[in-house]
């Protein structure tokens, strides 16, 4: 009778149906009403926020790179019983009992991860249970540098992450820094190109024990020989932090830094469109061979395991891993590699038709999933152009851009095409985001002219100014009216 009723609920697509089936039989064997309630019955408060936020990822244009939307099966997996489950250690080596199946599981996403890039076993390994890329990084960092050892990263400004070292004249702004003595390596502030040349003078300087290829705001592929090359000059281990672009890279239509790399990070989340998570991959076999002919190896592998666990943090979240597992399944179909190759067509299509309208695209182009629009010149800051987009439901972020001397007054802002891409989105439909953009920052440059340079007096005059709040309020209702004809994947009622 229970499967019956659980079948018949499935059978019409509704969510909530099945779970008033779930609700109702669990009450009727005795279990607590109370654990077997709805969130809509037992929170109709917070519910009602949830579904305000889905409204706004479906009526809005999502355009953050780091930003996608999972799967279904991915959500289904965050929401299961494996939340229920502590299982510190690793497979086959827990430190609680009742780990049968959770083994089975992280061991099935350690094997998935391998096999999206395409990796020997016998020469990769992988971690799957960071809670997400920078404390990931953190671990990386803790096994192989370990404290006050030296990295090198990109900085911030110039597309760098903070986990990368940021720092500023003045303070260690993130932990990296704190922890760790990081140089940063530049781009060239005319072309917005790393600087390779002056990253190995620096890095002979230096002489890190790590050197990190990695972005999170640089549109443009790594050259991981080149990075190959300045580490093997100064004995450093090369750790590719690709969180941004590892659906590109497991599609193979960008290069892979695992060629060259000794290490590998990468979110699930963002191109993967996987759960908010991370994993680490580290070679294993031999690393070189000294004068005598005599094998070094790698020894990676406890290192990086004793990092994440007990170093940095307990037990790992076996839903997330679950939702690993099957993102790292849905990454070998075909129908991701097109994806992927849409996304890649996307960015290049966004960047053209900015740049036909007159916008200054950071390093003239892409190469990847992201585009960053330079305004320096034209009056309007990053965080204003965020503002205003924000306002008539275009969600992207403000970002420094080669040039900038602080982080915290960027002079632009990036866009992604992985979320949008994924609700269904060609070229043809980045041409009418475009226009959508532009008339944004038009918008921007009227209430700019009314309230002057101050960010303050910026949202000021765009919430009381009755002018501006009638032309935002008709484009707010053009770009949802746009947004609204695609749909977006997960459970249907939030």
């Amino acid at each position: 009778m229970f499967a019956r009723r659980i079948l018949a609920a499935k059978s019409v697509l509704n969510y909530k149906n099945l779970q008033t089936v779930y609700q109702s039989t669990f009450t009727m064997s005795g279990n607590s009403k109370l654990m077997n309630a709805t969130l809509w019955d037992s929170d109709p408060e917070l519910f009602d926020l949830m579904q305000k936020e889905k409204k706004r990822q479906l009526s809005g244009l999502e355009l953050i790179a780091s930003e996608n939307f999972t799967s279904l099966s991915v959500l289904q997996c965050l929401s299961s019983c494996l939340h229920n489950k502590y299982s510190e250690g690793l497979p086959g080596q827990r430190y609680y009992g009742g780990n049968e199946y959770i083994d089975k599981i992280e061991l099935l996403a350690q094997k998935r991860a391998l096999e999206a890039y395409n990796l020997n076993p016998e020469e990769w390994g992988v971690n799957v249970q960071s809670y997400s890329g920078s404390p990931a990084n953190l671990a990386v960092y803790t096994g192989l540098v370990e404290s006050h050892g030296r990295i090198m990263g990109l900085d911030l400004p110039d597309g760098g992450h903070l986990t990368h070292g940021f720092a500023t004249p003045t303070k260690k702004i993130s932990a990296t820094a704190m922890f760790f003595e990081s140089m940063a390596y530049k781009v060239d502030p005319v072309t917005g190109l790393i600087d390779y040349d002056l990253l190995a003078v620096l890095a002979k300087s230096f002489r890190p024990k790590l050197i990190i290829a990695g972005i999170s705001c640089y549109s443009r592929v790594l050259d991981y020989k080149r990075f190959r090359e300045i580490c093997d000059s100064v004995d450093a281990y090369l750790f590719a932090d690709m969180a941004h672009i590892s659906g590109l890279v497991a599609a193979g239509v960008i290069p892979s830094p695992f060629e060259y790399s000794d290490v590998v990070m990468t979110t699930t989340h963002k191109s993967l469109r996987g759960p908010r998570a991370a994993v680490i991959f580290f070679r294993k076999g031999v690393r070189s061979v000294n004068q005598k002919g005599e094998k070094i190896m790698y020894d990676l592998e406890a290192k990086i395991n004793h990092a994440v666990f007990p170093g940095l943090q307990g037990g790992p979240h076996n839903n997330s891993i679950a939702g690993i597992a099957t993102a790292f399944k849905q990454a070998k179909t075909e129908e991701f590699v097109s994806y992927q190759k849409q996304v890649l067509a996307n960015a290049k299509h966004l960047a053209k038709k900015l740049q036909d309208k007159g916008y200054n695209i950071a390093t003239g182009g892409t190469d990847v999933h992201l585009v960053l629009v330079n305004l320096q010149g034209t009056g309007i800051s990053g965080a204003k152009a965020e503002t205003i987009l924000d306002e008539v439901s275009i969600v992207c972020n403000k970002n420094t851009v080669p040039g900038d001397k602080s982080a915290l007054s960027p002079s632009g802002f990036r866009l992604g095409t992985p979320a949008l891409t994924t609700r269904g989105f060609v070229e043809t439909d980045f041409d009418q985001v475009v226009d959508f953009i532009d008339k944004g920052i038009k918008l921007a440059k009227e209430v700019n002219a009314l309230s002057g340079p101050k960010l303050v007096d910026f949202k000021k005059v765009l919430q009381t100014n009755e002018d501006i709040r009638k032309k935002v309020k008709e484009l707010k209702s053009q770009v949802e009216e746009y947004s609204n004809k695609y749909p977006m994947p997960g459970f249907p009622d939030y």
